[in-house]
């Protein structure tokens, strides 16, 4: 452990497990969270048979007994809207995306599309956090911080899990809460560290006037001499946190302010980001900070990209949305595939739920509700399969037909190509055993490389 921190690689005793169970796929993840909820019939699930029954009511053969949210409850009728826009077939595997996502188009090949993830949560804060916790009411550990409990770090200069936020120029914006990159029950320094959109990216990165770095140096030392003693008399775990997040602190203030500097990023990879890319705060900027935050071995990137909440005006502000994303996306597995980053880094993309195939508000340019019984996640790289399909959804895009996953097996498939064993990973509080996927989730083998 010793000889760990020496060379760069440790961590604070007993802060963390350190060690996967078994050889893992991928070295990291980026989780590119779309918050409010994207339409997979309009962007991932095509159905073009639908369009003989457009404006008809939805049968009760196919929404069954399922609940319906306070804002379709009381609507009168439930009419069929397909999609408006074409999907076209892309690349030699001949994956179908939709017209919204030509960029996503050129990198099909590299794409693995699951059409069947399920939830039980149809609001979306229970649902965010049931994706990012595994658990719909507030308390328990993201999902980052499970694997920076699990695994530790890989750069002892920045932070293991890093969070970004933006928001797209169109739809309804669900508030993000810091709770989602939360540790929980689990030591501090295992929660995501947020940077800011504007200004510093993180605060106090200069000293206070006065201060330099020498004298920085010898007051932190001091502290954590205080912190030491105290920790002797108590036992406090957490203090142990606080001595790490203390060093963290001083070192990030060297290495941030080198990461978030963009000016010698050439033209040509700039263009793989699209025209927002040099827009602070945009999801394009925090997609090349994600691919800058990957090269420093940085184990767990989280980007929440808000505006896909559309229960109207879905025709105005789906193509906004799609214009804020496709091309960032696809830029960033373009630029990671180049750099030979691809294969050992996990993209996950996707949402708290789908949405109802029946408009909402029709009389309001139409929009679509809330829908957890089937939506579609799309993965690429960190070992699995590229160019594939998985799961189906019937005629309607409302009920899962075939290979249904839910939430807590893409969970445990995540953990599972970062080398853990999402029944292995846990962590006693309040006398039991805790875990990401609570006493559910099965890997997801079939879309495994």
């Amino acid at each position: 452990m010793a000889l760990g921190c020496l060379l760069g690689r440790g961590q604070t005793a007993g802060a963390a497990l350190g060690q996967a169970h078994f050889v893992p796929k991928a070295k990291r993840v980026i989780y590119l969270f779309q918050s409010g909820g994207p339409a997979q019939m309009d962007l991932f699930d095509p159905k073009p048979q639908l369009e003989k029954h457009h404006g008809q009511e939805l049968p009760d053969s196919i929404r069954g007994k399922q609940r319906l949210t306070g804002m379709t409850a009381n609507q009168k009728t439930l009419p069929v809207a397909p999609t408006k826009y074409r999907f076209t077939a892309h690349g030699q595997s001949g994956l179908e995306l939709s017209e919204m996502l030509p960029n996503l188009g050129r990198v099909a090949d590299e794409l693995c599309v699951v059409r069947s993830i399920h939830s039980e949560a149809i609001n979306h804060d229970p649902a965010i956090t049931f994706l990012q916790t595994g658990f719909q009411l507030s308390g328990r550990p993201s999902i980052g911080s499970w694997v920076s409990y699990g695994l530790g770090a890989m750069n002892r200069d920045l932070p293991t899990y890093i969070v970004m936020t933006s928001r797209g120029g169109s739809g309804d914006a669900q508030p993000l809460y810091s709770r989602l990159w939360s540790s929980g029950f689990l030591p501090t320094q295992h929660s995501g560290v947020k940077f800011r959109n504007t200004g510093d990216p993180v605060y106090y990165l200069s000293n206070p006037p006065g201060v330099d770095r020498e004298t920085r140096r010898d007051m932190l030392d001091d502290l954590a001499a205080l912190n030491r003693q105290r920790y002797d008399v108590l036992g406090d775990p957490e203090i142990q946190s606080r001595i790490a997040q203390y060093e963290m602190a001083f070192r990030m203030q060297s290495s941030v302010p080198e990461l978030t500097d963009v000016s010698g990023e050439p033209d040509h990879v700039l263009k793989l980001y699209g025209p927002d890319v040099k827009k602070a705060g945009s999801f394009a900027a925090n997609c090349l900070l994600a691919r800058r935050l990957a090269e420093r071995d940085v184990r767990f990137i989280q980007l929440f990209h808000m505006g896909w909440d559309h229960h109207s005006n879905l025709a105005r502000d789906m193509p906004r949305q799609c214009r804020d994303t496709d091309h960032p996306t696809a830029g960033l597995i373009t630029d990671l595939r180049q750099r030979g980053l691809l294969d050992e880094t996990l993209i996950v993309w996707g949402g708290e739920f789908g949405r109802t195939i029946y408009a909402q508000s029709p009389e309001k340019n139409g929009g679509r509700d809330h829908h957890p019984r089937c939506f579609s996640y799309m993965l690429a790289g960190g070992g699995v399969k590229s160019g594939l399909v998985h799961g189906e959804t019937d005629d309607y895009s409302y009920n899962i037909v075939r290979d249904p996953v839910h939430v807590h097996d893409l969970n445990a498939t995540t953990l599972h190509q970062l080398g853990i064993d999402h029944e292995r990973l846990t962590f006693k509080f309040q006398g039991r055993q805790y875990r990401l996927t609570d006493v559910h989730g099965r890997v997801v083998r079939e879309i495994l490389a």
